[in-house]
């Protein structure tokens, strides 16, 4: 609850707060906070999801109606993403990457794994999701083969990165031999588990984000624009990939 206090409190700029009742596709019936114009500044007052989130959402739901029957695979393992798959999906596995933890290994409660290298069996999962997570994994290339490798014939991939205005993907940093050399200025995210400034981007996406996939090995690949039930105009793309 302080950290979403302390974020709530960063992203207030009072001329620009509004609230309005709607419905959100995680929770249903709810309030949306608008803190400032931003996509990260929206908020379900009741799931706390973000208008991203929200988006995603409501693209899953229209892609997958039956989530009960789908075993879903989700790269991150706490959040409102997770609290609406949790009660959803009819199985469900979550993961958090860690530096210092064996892939596979769990810390606390969270499994690791290095999307670069998972440790699950070919074929395993219906559904592959994540939000905002490809942007820091080093070698994109590899990770989008694993979510290929793990899931079944028919599966689908479903995340967000941001931005996805441009056409040409812009590599920021390259990693090689265990060492980071930055071609761009330093461009660091914050995340749940690392701060408000805690991991490092590799790259600001364009849309050949979708040759890339095509690349892994997926047959069919699209981009989805999400809801946005709140009203305020920010929705955000959402990446289909199709096995």
């Amino acid at each position: 609850m302080w950290r979403e206090i302390k974020t709530a409190a960063r992203l207030l700029k009072w001329n620009q707060l509004r609230i309005r009742a709607g419905r959100c596709p995680l929770c249903g019936r709810t309030v949306f906070v608008k803190l400032r114009n931003d996509e990260m500044a929206i908020r379900c007052v009741q799931c706390r999801a973000s208008s991203v989130t929200i988006s995603f959402v409501s693209v899953l739901k229209c892609l997958v109606p039956n989530l009960k029957s789908v075993y879903v695979y989700e790269l991150s393992s706490r959040g409102p993403l997770v609290g609406f798959l949790s009660r959803e999906a009819g199985r469900l596995t979550l993961s958090e990457y860690f530096d210092d933890v064996p892939a596979g290994h769990f810390k606390g409660s969270a499994q690791c794994q290095d999307v670069q290298n998972l440790t699950f069996q070919n074929n395993t999962f219906d559904v592959c999701t994540s939000i905002e997570v490809f942007e820091h994994v080093a070698d994109d290339a590899r990770g989008f083969r694993e979510v290929h490798r793990v899931l079944k014939p028919g599966g689908l991939f479903l995340f967000t990165v941001p931005d996805l205005e441009k056409h040409e993907t812009v590599e920021r940093a390259i990693a090689v031999n265990g060492q980071i050399r930055h071609v761009l200025p330093p461009e660091y995210h914050g995340d749940r588990l690392r701060g408000h400034h805690g991991v490092l981007c590799y790259r600001n996406y364009g849309m050949d984000i979708l040759e890339r996939l095509a690349l892994a090995g997926f047959t069919k690949t699209e981009v989805i624009q999400g809801d946005d039930p709140s009203g305020w105009g920010f929705t955000r793309k959402v990446l289909v990939a199709y096995k």
